[in-house]
Order: C-alpha cells, then sequence, then structure tokens
C-alpha cells in the first residue's frame, strides 16, 4: 500500500504530537505514524508537566497554538507555581495530571484536527532519493519517505522523526537486558541505519525511571502531605478550569538503612558493572548515583505522586533506578512508609540512539539529509516539554518547505525563535550551536535574557508571530488582543491615578510601608516592594474596580501587569542588550568562509566552525571553543 503526504511524523510521543497538530493546523497534509494508538503522548516517566524554565515552554507551545497547555489544564490533578520566593523571571508553573485521561485528551485533540491522519504501524527504513538542490547544480540526498514493518510505503515531501527513546532502545533492570522503547514496548532496531548510512552521526544516551507503587500499601501517616495551591492557576488561556478531583503528592526522607541495601546491589548496577557505557541525566540521577555521588548524605527526599485521580498506582519521583528488583524493593521496605509496599513494577533504565544536533539548521532541518526534520529526545534532549517544543517547531518549518502554509503571508523563510524570544529558541540554538554530550534539560539559567521570557508573557512574545502563520486561529488571536488591552488598562490607570498621603497614609503603615510625604501617582506605590495590586485594591475602590472588569483571568492579567510595572527598568535594560546582539545576528557568515584556511583563528576554532557551520557571527560566539578574539577576526574578514 502506497500513502502520499505533504508532512509525516514518525512517532506519536510528545514531540510528535505537537508536530502533527502544528503541520496539518497550518494546512499540511499530514499523516502521525505511531506504533500504539492506545498511548498517544504516555508520560512514560513522572506524570506531570512544567516545571522550572519547563512550565514557560508549555506556556509558549500554546502560545504558538500548541495543544500541550490545553492538555494538560483538562487532565490537572495539582497545579502549582515554583519559585514564587524569587524574582518573577524564576516562577515556573507545573502542573500532576492524569496519566490515562492525559493519553485521551490528546487522542481527542488530535482526532479533531483537520488534515491529520494517523497510521498505526513502525517505520522500518527512511527513505531518500538524489536531488538537485535548487540553488547550486550539487546532488543532495532528500528524505522522500518511509518503508513501515507491515510494507505500507508512506511518501511526503518533508520527514519529521520523533522516535523518542525507542531507536535500538535497550531496557535494563540489573543484569537483565530486554530490547524495548518502552516497558512492554518494543524497539526500533533498523530505522538508525537508515539515516546514519547517509552520512548522519548517532550516538547512544540513557535515562530511566523508578518503580511505581500501590497507594493501598503506603502509610502515609509516616510521610509529609504536599498539597496543591488553592488559586486556579492555568497553562493556557483558552482554557477553562479543569474538573478533575485535584489531589496531594506527598513527601519521604530516605534513611541510612536504605542507602546500605542499595550499596548492596551497586555490583549488580548495569551503570556501574559496565553493562551500561552512554551517558545519562545529570540533573535527574539515578537514587544509585546519587549515593555514589554524595557518599556523606544520610538521606536524600523522594516524592509520592499520583498516576491519576482513580487508580492507586503512585510514582516514586527521585527514586529513578536500574538495580535489581529485589534490591529496590527490599531498601525501600527499609522506610516506615513503605515497610509493608507493594509495587507494580521496578524502576529500570533504557539506553537508546540519539543523532548529533549539531548536524541541523535552526529549522531542525538536517544539514545532511534534506527535507528530514528531528524533534525531541533524538536530538538528544529529554523531558515532554522541550520535545513538544521542537515538534512545534519543526512541525511549523516543516509544513512551510512542503508548501502548504494556509496562511496569507505565505513564506519559504524558516520560523526560526531567537534567544530572545522565547525559551524554545535558547533549547534549539543550544542544540544546533553547542551539540550534547548529556540529555539537555533546560533551566532559567540557560537563558541569558530571562527577565523577557517569563511564564506570565509568552503570548505577549508568541501569539502574533503565530497568527501571522497560520498556526494560532482566530480565536488564540483575539484572546490576546483583549488581555493585552487590560494590560494596558491597568497600567495606563497607575500611571495616571493621583494619590494623597492623607488619604492612604494609615492604611500604607498597616501594610507596612513607609507614609507618604507627598502626592505621587498609583505606579510609585505598586512599585514598592511591600505593596501590590491586590492590596493597594483593597484600600483604593477605583483601582478595584478596574481589575474587576469582566474577565475569566484577571487575576493572570493584573499579576501580568504588576509584573510589567515593577520590573520595568530591569525589562528595558535587558532589551537593549539583547538588541545589542541582534546587530550580530543579522551579520550572516555560512558560506563566507572557508575557515580551514583562516590562520588568523585557533586551531580549535577552526575545527569547531568547520563542524558546525554556523550561519551568523552570533551563533559562531556562542560555539564553544571560538573566543571573542576569533569574532574580532571575522569581523575584520568581514570588513574586507
Amino acid at each position: 500500500m502506497v500513502l502520499k503526504y505533504d508532512v509525516i511524523v514518525i512517532g506519536g510521543g510528545h514531540a510528535g504530537c505537537e508536530a502533527a497538530c502544528a503541520s496539518a493546523n497550518m494546512g499540511a497534509k499530514t499523516c502521525l505514524v505511531t506504533m500504539d494508538m492506545n498511548k498517544i503522548a504516555q508520560m512514560s516517566c513522572n506524570p506531570a508537566i512544567g516545571g522550572i524554565a519547563k512550565g514557560q515552554i508549555v506556556r509558549e507551545i500554546d502560545a504558538l497554538g500548541g495543544q500541550m497547555g490545553l492538555v494538560t489544564d483538562a487532565t490537572s490533578i495539582q497545579f502549582r507555581m515554583l519559585n514564587v520566593g524569587k524574582g518573577p523571571a524564576m516562577w515556573s508553573p507545573r502542573a500532576q495530571c492524569d496519566r490515562g485521561k492525559f493519553i485521551w485528551e490528546w487522542r481527542k485533540h488530535l482526532d479533531e484536527t483537520e488534515n491529520l491522519d494517523i497510521w498505526q504501524d513502525q517505520a522500518d527504513e527512511l527513505l531518500v532519493e538524489n536531488q538537485t538542490a535548487s540553488d547550486t547544480s550539487d546532488s543532495v540526498v532528500s528524505a522522500i519517505g518511509v518503508h513501515t514493518i507491515w510494507g505500507a510505503e508512506l511518501y511526503a515531501k518533508c520527514i519529521i522523526i520523533t522516535a523518542g527513546t525507542f531507536l535500538n532502545g535497550l531496557m535494563h533492570i540489573g543484569r537483565k537486558m530486554v530490547p524495548g522503547g518502552r516497558i512492554a514496548e518494543p524497539a526500533v532496531p533498523h530505522f538508525t541505519e537508515s539515516i546514519v548510512r547517509h552520512g548522519v552521526t548517532s550516538a547512544r544516551m540513557k535515562t530511566g525511571t523508578p518503580v511505581r507503587i500501590d497507594k493501598r500499601s503506603v502509610h502515609f501517616d509516616e510521610m509529609e502531605i504536599q498539597p496543591g495551591e488553592n488559586r486556579s492557576y492555568q497553562f493556557s488561556y483558552m482554557n477553562q478550569a479543569g474538573t478533575l478531583k485535584q489531589l496531594p503528592c506527598w513527601t519521604v526522607n530516605t534513611n541510612a538503612a536504605v542507602h546500605e541495601v542499595l550499596r548492596s546491589g551497586l555490583a549488580d548496577s548495569p551503570l556501574y558493572n559496565g553493562q551500561i557505557q552512554s551517558i545519562g541525566p545529570r540533573y535527574c540521577p539515578s537514587i544509585e548515583t546519587k549515593l555514589v555521588t554524595f557518599p556523606d548524605r544520610d538521606k536524600h527526599p523522594l516524592f509520592l505522586e499520583p498516576e491519576g485521580e482513580d487508580t492507586n498506582e503512585m510514582y516514586l519521583n527521585g527514586f529513578s533506578s536500574s538495580l535489581p528488583m529485589n534490591v529496590q524493593i527490599e531498601a525501600l521496605k527499609k522506610m516506615p512508609a513503605f515497610r509493608d509496599m507493594k509495587v507494580y513494577r521496578p524502576g529500570y533504565a533504557i539506553e537508546y540512539d540519539f543523532f548529533d544536533p549539531t548536524q541541523l539548521y535552526h529549522s531542525l532541518e538536517s544539514k545532511i539529509i534534506a527535507n528530514l526534520f528531528m524533534a525531541g529526545q533524538v536530538n538528544g534532549t529529554t523531558g515532554y516539554e522541550e520535545a513538544g517544543g521542537q515538534g512545534t517547531i519543526a512541525g511549523i518549518n516543516a509544513a512551510i518547505k512542503a508548501g502548504a502554509v494556509a496562511s496569507e503571508t505565505k513564506t519559504a523563510e524558516p520560523f526560526i525563535l531567537h534567544r530572545d524570544e522565547a525559551y524554545i529558541g535558547v533549547l534549539i540554538d543550544d542544540l544546533v550551536t553547542k551539540g550534547v554530550d548529556e540529555p539537555y534539560r533546560m533551566f532559567t539559567s540557560r537563558a541569558e535574557y530571562r527577565i523577557l521570557l517569563r511564564q506570565d508573557d509568552a503570548d505577549a512574545r508568541l501569539t502574533e508571530k503565530a497568527y501571522e502563520l497560520g498556526l494560532a486561529k482566530r480565536d488564540r488571536f483575539d484572546w490576546w488582543l483583549e488581555k493585552k488591552q487590560h494590560i494596558e488598562e491597568i497600567e495606563t490607570f497607575c500611571q495616571n491615578f493621583a494619590i494623597k498621603p492623607r488619604l492612604i497614609n494609615s492604611a500604607l503603615e498597616a501594610l507596612g510601608t513607609t507614609p507618604l510625604q507627598f502626592g505621587c501617582k498609583l505606579i510609585d506605590l505598586v512599585n514598592r516592594p511591600q505593596l501590590n495590586l491586590t492590596n493597594l485594591s483593597e484600600i483604593i475602590p477605583q483601582l478595584k474596580e478596574v481589575l474587576n472588569r469582566p474577565n475569566n483571568r484577571k487575576e493572570e492579567i493584573a499579576e501580568a501587569a504588576e509584573i510589567r510595572m515593577k520590573y520595568k527598568g530591569y525589562i528595558e535594560r535587558e532589551r537593549v542588550i539583547a538588541d545589542k546582539m541582534h546587530r550580530l545576528e543579522n551579520i550572516k557568515i555560512r558560506g563566507h568562509f572557508n575557515y580551514e584556511e583562516l590562520q588568523g583563528l585557533s586551531t580549535e576554532c577552526r575545527q569547531k566552525l568547520m563542524k558546525i557551520q554556523p550561519e551568523t557571527l552570533a551563533q559562531a560566539s556562542r560555539i564553544p571553543g571560538v573566543s571573542p578574539s576569533d569574532i574580532n577576526v571575522l569581523l575584520v574578514l568581514m570588513g574586507r
């Protein structure tokens, strides 16, 4: 059987689902190929979305017209805003989700997406052909389709690979090894080889997941409860509040007895007996790695999290392990809360193939194989959110290259997000410029312009861009315009409303701030650290009236307005710095130099520039091993 499309997406995980929806919503006839339609967007590890910097990415996906925020809101069983004790650039939303309902909510979104077909099968071989490049007479290898294990041939103008951990996946529990992409799911054994034979570089990475526990066997009185927040935060501005029951999480610490049992099994740990050679995630280490790395620690925190509102299955965050199953279970039973513990399955590690992301353009198209895009863990990242962000960009650019953009402003130019525009831009620039030597995870510290990339202003940064592409629909764009208008109304009111000392000083003292000597504008009070729009609205009726104008998200609108006022100076200063860097972004250098012949550059610099082939001088400046003096040499040569 032969099927033809504009875009084919291989893999139905978080990257694949976002890529397929983005491509189809832009008007490209799209097919999502997945091994199991009943495990669409499976949360293979922690059933949670968001977190530090990851929550910002989810807000960005939503602002671009993506689905992750919508699905999360509909299936959330706990929501928290992390880092609220720090500045707003660090605030990060996080939601615990019902794992099963999350899958079916995603299926609903896919089923309702026009231009999108789903084909349940397994890709076995990438199909390519030699074509003549449009801008030169050179012959290039181009992806044209895939062959599946059941003999189907699917052809398309662009192919997106989002295969997660399935490519030559190998699972480990102790000394036992079983091929697989996830527990009880088969690995994909030949697909990598059909790609690397054309010059694409692959390597191996490792990740893992913890034990799943039956909550009926847990002594919760021996643990500390961790409730969610009462305030109804959401990821998507397009959603009403979810209807699922809100559930708490629980915290507990390991102890010396637990550690003693775990150490007794280290000889059988695949991580330490040579069985696993690949690199695991630095920032989500296994429990055995924690013991070896921090030998003086007598306890490590664990978090017991529900998998759903109507299941007994619970996830033990912080106890990722590939130790023998009897060692995992015996160790956990040394904790009072788990003394009678029953488990559904032990933790395990998995090794899988990924491809060198420095062989990609910022559009996520391969530099080696034309019309081939890659997103998610196949690019060396970890995390649902990082995958979803890449999938969105890959889907957009595949649709653009396939010539099926459903926008009045059709363009053949790829859609690129810069580092001052989105965390997704930081993520992709880091991947294609620096590459990876461990599974990449996003943090706020990776973004030099994080004051500009707050979770509250993702729609301000991205929704208009997405609407121009045809990805964000009119209702999303109209809601952004309404929100923007409300924010500006609040700011204008605070800038113009006059405050008289005699009418407010007693209230100011009660709020713990200095009384006024002279009159001022309301914005001067808003900028005081002890004051905010909420407590000021209780003593200024006119402000309360402005804040309470009809809107189902007025709390978040007020919060966004307050952040813009309080941090205006910092925001403007960072924007000036970002604008200066844009000057280097505008200096295109790809194709201008034969780096091997430039003796004014250091040897390391020449080697890195030859490998990466950066598009701009700014990208070159971010490559490890390229010094400021090397950039100055290139600037001089560009002047000549």
